[in-house]
């Protein structure tokens, strides 16, 4: 039976036009699922918003989406459910009750080969991803060895890693360098360059009220490396060597890891896989310390609260 056949460039054409008309509707639904999450999370419009296929979701009455937010190389995706009427949209957060979130939180976080403060065969880990130049890091640090540690240092275990604020610490990367160069000998090396530069603001300040210059902070930095690392015996021209290739691989790692378990700010804790972000008070230490060891079944210590001393933070 012989057709009668359009011309290509017109069947084309038309094609187009369906195409069109069948996105629109999906366009405008999209533009208002972008603007409804921007406005319920305060989505500045430097980030943008991209919305996914809709999918069967085992929701009777609701389709699942996928609603993307990216701003450079950092990306992340989340699950919203939409109703069939197009009416409502509900963000969506599944909990598998078959793990435990501290364990598996735990079990991303690398800590071979870093120092540790305390019980090293401990039930209860603390770890704390910190920035030398912080003052709120200095002022967690005065908090947990000064009022808190004490109490606790039979039981428990504090493991340092490294999340220096680059953009607004400009010797922050190079203490971190100094400091993984002298764990590399030896642990209270460590302890020690991490004491002086978050309990006395003089170590790299300088005396007085002149300030040094950044050059001269991070001479001070090396020279305060060297002084600590001859005071715990540590062999020198490897120390040396060592804080001359200011390699920062140590730190990059740590800085990758952190930001992949959403680390953000400094202070942040992470006591036996539960995250506690700031400058938290001896009592607030105390509290999450108590419930991760009873929750590892060790005992707690029987003492009374301290009462809040004032922390001469870095600054």
């Amino acid at each position: 039976m012989p057709l009668l056949k359009r011309p290509l460039w017109l069947v084309i054409l038309v094609c187009l036009g369906c195409s069109a008309q069948t996105q629109n509707p999906n366009a405008e639904l999209n533009k208002r699922i972008e603007r409804q999450v921007r406005s319920a999370y305060s989505i500045p419009p430097e980030v943008q918003v991209a919305v996914g296929e809709r999918k069967p979701s085992e929701f009777p009455g609701y389709e699942s989406l996928e609603v993307s937010l990216s701003q450079g190389s950092h990306k992340s995706s989340y699950t919203f459910l939409l109703s069939q009427d197009r009416k409502t949209l509900i963000r969506m957060t599944r909990l598998d009750l078959s793990t435990d979130p501290y364990t598996d939180m735990m079990s991303k976080i690398s800590t071979a080969g870093r120092p540790v403060r305390g019980a090293r065969d401990a039930k209860v880990s603390v770890v704390v991803y910190d920035d030398l130049q912080c003052p709120f890091c200095s002022h967690m640090h005065e908090t947990l060895f000064r009022q808190v540690f004490n109490d606790y240092k039979d039981r428990v275990k504090v493991i340092y890693k490294d999340y220096p604020l680059f953009q607004i610490h400009p010797w922050a990367g190079r203490a971190a360098n100094d400091a993984n160069c002298l764990a590399e000998q030896n642990n209270d090396a460590f302890w020690d360059f991490a004491d002086a530069l978050h309990m006395d603001a003089t170590a790299v300040n300088g005396p007085g009220p002149a300030k040094r210059g950044l050059p001269e902070k991070l001479a001070a930095l090396d020279v305060l490396a060297m002084s600590l690392g001859a005071k715990h015996g540590v062999e020198p021209s490897k120390l040396q060597a060592c804080i001359k290739a200011q390699s920062d691989k140590t730190v990059q790692d740590s800085v990758h890891e952190a930001d992949a378990l959403g680390v953000s700010a400094t202070p942040t804790l992470f006591i036996n896989g539960r995250k506690l972000e700031g400058a938290l008070d001896a009592s607030e230490l105390r509290a999450a310390l108590n419930d991760a060891l009873r929750d590892a079944g060790q005992p707690v210590p029987s003492i009374a609260a301290a009462p809040a001393q004032p922390a001469t933070a870095n600054k």
